[in-house]
């Protein structure tokens, strides 16, 4: 059947990291795919998470499925993470939280959960965004919009504009909005943007869909989730995907949820037998291990604080790669000025390198990026730091 079929086009950024293993120069460095390393280049496991691990594996009795919504433990453990457990929508049962496949798994339950109430309605993207977000509501069947968000000029957010556009969003179109460590640009809004958006997500009708995959890596747990509270206090419907891949390290786990929050318990309960119908008939249960042993982690006081250190030692060394960087750039006599890296937030950055310097530092130099200049900072490590600036440096005299 797949005779007259022609092949689907790689990944954008998966499809890099399987050319970066394949690649055979000694230096390489992939700065691509987004996940976590540490100084050494590895994807470490966290010592919390191996602690619980082992707790979990000794307490074990059963591998029986979990309910459609996951184990209940969680759930109310991910609404304390992502809500505040001060919060009145967590307080006051107006909200519903699932476990999903990763943060992909929940945008996606998300998406597919909206488009069968809510079929004419259009989703609304920054520009740029990740670029899975154009996959998971274009395959749910949503015309998709873009509203302004970077400005490549100033190399930060263009606010006016981003307010511009989302003031002309009509009621009932979905928002979807980056909660903190924008991805890719790594531009972040301020808390008075934020009351600002909020505002005018009252003032439309639009429905926001947070996206949260990067919890603990802007400033930390409580304050990067400001947008959330704010969007609680509003009493409106909207949405919420989180991921537990970055902040707890359980990429492969695939450990996320989807959280409903509504204007009253009430609808809250009705939302959440929709969104298990949703599940029931994609993945039917979601997997149990990294889930069980993050709720561990949130439950036991000891672990919490020790997760809370080790999720803080790795936002200072990505800040600290990001400073690295642009003192490396200016050492090697790179024209320009990169210091607007070191404001943004979160593991990812736009550079402001073209798609030739890109081309050339991965075919010359092994150097691995992600299309329009995206860096992964998490890749940067004390022993690479100085060969990708040298490398940065004459790229930009040869091939800029």
């Amino acid at each position: 059947m797949w005779k007259n079929i022609q092949p689907a086009p790689p990944d954008s950024i998966l499809g890099l990291t399987e050319q970066f293993k394949k690649d055979q120069n000694p230096h390489k460095v992939n700065l691509g795919v987004g996940v976590y390393k540490d100084n050494s280049g590895k994807t470490p496991i966290l010592a919390a998470v191996k602690k619980a691990e082992q707790m979990l594996l000794a307490a074990e009795t059963s591998k029986s499925y979990l309910p459609i919504s996951g184990d209940p433990a969680y759930d109310r453990a991910v609404q304390k993470l992502v809500l505040g457990a001060e919060s009145d929508a967590f307080q006051s049962a107006r909200a519903v939280t699932v476990h999903a496949p990763g943060g992909t798994g929940a945008l996606k339950v998300g998406a597919d959960l909206l488009k069968r109430f809510m079929p004419e309605a259009r989703v609304w993207v920054s520009s740029p965004t990740w670029a899975n977000h154009n996959g998971i509501f274009g395959d749910a069947g949503f015309a998709i919009k873009n509203y302004s968000y970077y400005n490549p000029e100033t190399r930060g957010l263009d606010f006016d504009r981003m307010i511009a556009d989302l003031g002309r969003v009509p009621a009932g179109d979905i928002v979807v909005l980056h909660t903190c460590c924008h991805n890719p640009s790594g531009v972040d809004l301020d808390q008075g943007q934020w009351d600002e958006v909020v505002r005018l997500a009252e003032q439309q009708g639009w429905i926001p869909f947070l996206d949260f995959a990067y919890q603990g890596f802007g400033d930390g747990v409580v304050e990067d989730r400001y947008a959330v509270e704010r969007f609680g206090t509003a009493g409106i419907d909207f949405l919420v995907a989180s991921s537990f891949s970055k902040n707890f390290g359980l990429y492969n786990e695939r450990t996320g949820a989807l959280t409903v929050i509504c204007p009253g318990a009430d609808e809250a309960i009705v939302a959440l037998s929709h969104v298990k119908t949703v599940i029931r008939t994609n993945y039917s249960n979601p997997p149990a291990h990294g889930g069980l042993a993050a709720t561990i982690i949130l439950e036991d006081s000891q672990l919490y604080e020790q997760w809370l250190a080790e999720l803080a030692d790795m936002r200072v060394r990505i800040k600290d790669m990001r400073k690295r960087l642009v003192q490396g750039l200016a050492d090697c006599g790179v024209a320009g000025d990169f210091s607007f890296i070191e404001k943004q937030r979160g593991m990812f950055s736009f550079s402001g390198l073209s798609d030739n310097v890109v081309n050339w530092l991965r075919t010359e130099k092994g150097i691995y990026m992600v299309g329009g200049g995206r860096i992964n900072l998490a890749g940067l490590t004390t022993d690479n730091i100085d060969y990708v600036c040298r490398a940065i440096g004459e790229a930009m005299e040869t091939a800029a």
